[in-house]
């Protein structure tokens, strides 16, 4: 089987509609794909019919944005949870809004120097869609200030820049207890992905090891060698299982659909653990 359990839609900052995803999965050849949009499940019914007409498993998820005491930023993937979960949907929508109002500040920064306003950024968000930094990098490049999506983020984007603005995101370890009360099975994206940023301390790991973590994101291209092998022995020593995904974006990014497989042990531990939501599995 090909099990890609990590991929965006249009709905946060994919450049496809759910169903468009879809679509592409089948053409990669993908048995299983995960619709993980960044703190939103509104793709997920889109994504469920496109899987049926196309014969492909769906498993569906979320990418939580979290950030630690020491404001390293941690991403937590997050299968077959319930969406409607009270404590874990009120701490979402927090984020949601923060990150809106985060953007609508760096864009008036951006507009001080560049021919940028927030109508230019709008173009790019789809209806519903959570508002983030791809979307101001996407008008970026629609005005010619920059070449592509990683340019921006490596310039004017970047965490280091004057336009930077920082916002609300739950602590980690409380996003893992969140994501298990609402029935749902958390995963550590791209846990050592150091070319993004400061990764956490190894303590972090137990810490959140400790609150329920039940997987860990090994084979990603933002992963160094020598990082997977460290997560690997990890696995091994604490048990988490560990999953292998593409953190596909369409024309976003270049990252393809199944360049890195989860295998079917660890999805049949997901689908074990996952109690707060159906999977799709033709």
């Amino acid at each position: 089987m090909r099990i890609d359990l990590h991929a965006h839609s249009n709905i946060s900052d994919g450049t496809q509609r759910p169903a468009e995803l879809v679509a592409a999965a089948a053409k990669a050849r993908l048995d299983v794909v995960a619709l993980t949009d960044h703190d939103t499940t509104d793709g997920w019914a889109e994504a469920r019919a496109a899987a049926k007409d196309h014969g492909v498993g769906l498993i569906p998820g979320m990418e939580i944005s979290c950030k630690t005491s020491l404001g390293i930023s941690v991403h937590l993937l997050c299968y077959l949870h319930d969406p409607a979960n009270p404590a874990l949907l009120e701490e979402i929508t927090k984020a949601k809004v923060a990150r809106l109002s985060r953007a609508e500040r760096m864009v008036e920064r951006l507009a001080e120097d560049y021919p940028l306003n927030w109508d230019d950024v709008s173009a790019h968000v789809a209806p519903g869609a959570t508002v983030g930094r791809p979307h101001i990098a996407d008008a970026l490049v629609a005005a010619g200030i920059v070449g592509d999506r990683n340019e921006a983020f490596a310039s004017i984007l970047t965490s280091h820049s004057r336009y930077f603005v920082s916002h609300y995101a739950p602590d980690p370890v409380h996003a893992v207890e969140l994501v298990r009360a609402a029935g749902g099975v958390p995963v550590f994206a791209h846990p050592l992905a150091s070319a993004r940023g400061r990764v956490v301390a190894p303590g972090i790991f137990h810490d959140m090891i400790d609150a329920g973590l039940l997987g860990l994101e090994v084979e990603h291209r933002d992963n160094p060698p020598e990082g997977r092998a460290w997560l690997r022995r990890l696995a091994q020593e604490t048990g988490l299982f560990m999953t292998g995904s593409s953190d596909y974006h369409g024309a976003g990014k270049p990252n393809l659909l199944g360049e890195n497989l989860t295998t079917p042990g660890a999805l049949d531990r997901i689908l074990a653990q996952g109690t707060g939501s159906a999977p799709f599995l033709p």
